[in-house]
């Protein structure tokens, strides 16, 4: 029980910093690094703002933690993030050695955790993390659906005015 709690407490700030993304405008989704139950790496998409493909809330978190540890490797870390990771994300998170990813939602396009392809399961690969899914999904679904629709309005009101 107390690593769901745990889980649950680090996700909630994880969503916070997905509320931080959507407040500059960029998809709201949020990450942490945590090792020995302490937050050492904080990010959240910044894709649009930085004009940077690879700003995803993962790489973000991951380049804070590398900081703070002065390490590229980030040996005996979980990451917190409230969206699946995708290829990109999962690929770096391999290169760091994260040991754990705990997310919330799943990401029917382009997830690489299971959804679309599930790379920490891919047995030809040299190394592997443990994956837990689904904390906090319902909050972080919700934050991602209303973004979209309200973009979506947003731009449909915009096609009425011309």
């Amino acid at each position: 029980m107390l690593k769901v709690d745990e889980d649950m407490n680090f996700m909630q700030i994880a969503l916070q910093l997905a509320q931080q993304a959507q407040e500059n405008g960029e998809v709201p989704v949020g990450a942490l690094v945590v090792q020995n139950g302490v937050i050492i790496g904080r990010g959240f998409n910044r894709s649009i703002t930085a004009a940077d493909p690879t700003a995803h809330a993962e790489v973000v978190a991951m380049r804070d933690a590398g900081k703070n540890l002065a390490n590229y490797r980030l040996l005996d870390c979980t990451l917190y993030v409230t969206l699946e990771p995708c290829v990109m994300c999962v690929g770096a998170i391999f290169h760091a050695r994260i040991k754990r990813v705990v997310y919330a939602a799943t990401d029917p396009k382009t997830g690489a955790c299971g959804s679309v392809i599930d790379l920490p399961s891919e047995i030809r690969l040299n190394h592997h993390m443990q994956v837990t899914a689904g904390i906090m999904s319902t909050e972080a679904s919700m934050l991602l659906k209303n973004f979209f629709a309200q973009r979506r309005n947003t731009a449909s009101q915009g096609d009425h005015e011309n």
